[in-house]
């Protein structure tokens, strides 16, 4: 594990409390129009393998865009950032929430719902094709 890596470990799992306290939950309903308007960047925190077999269209796989997020996100640092993981009870999105904020993005919320409640709501999904 390299050391940076291992720093950004220790300090997310120290913050992830306070984090979700600070993050602002949406509706399926909200994460639509979020779609529909383009002005966000999802990400989708279930890791590679499952981001492959489906997510929210138009959702970056926050795991293979970690090493380099700062240029994913762009320079707007008031930017919407939507989180979301596996369901309700997933707590994975909290590594995305820190790394984001950590980066100084100011505009960051969470789909609760996940992909399953997304699935679940019959909503579309994308897959990564190999």
């Amino acid at each position: 594990m390299k050391i940076p890596a291992l720093i950004f470990l220790l300090a997310s799992t120290f913050l992830t409390p306070a984090v979700a306290e600070e993050i602002p939950a949406i509706t399926i309903a909200e994460m639509e129009s979020i779609i529909d308007s383009k002005k966000a960047i999802i990400l989708d925190a279930n890791g590679s393998k499952y981001f492959a077999k489906g997510h929210i269209p138009g959702a970056v796989d926050f795991r293979a865009h970690e090493e380099n997020l700062a240029k994913v996100l762009g320079e707007d640092k008031k930017q919407l950032v939507v989180v979301y993981c596996g369901s309700p009870s997933c707590e994975a999105y909290l590594n995305a929430a820190v790394a984001v904020q950590q980066l100084g993005y100011t505009n960051v919320k969470h789909l609760p719902a996940g992909i399953s409640g997304w699935i679940t709501a019959g909503k579309p999904t994308d897959v990564t094709k190999e």
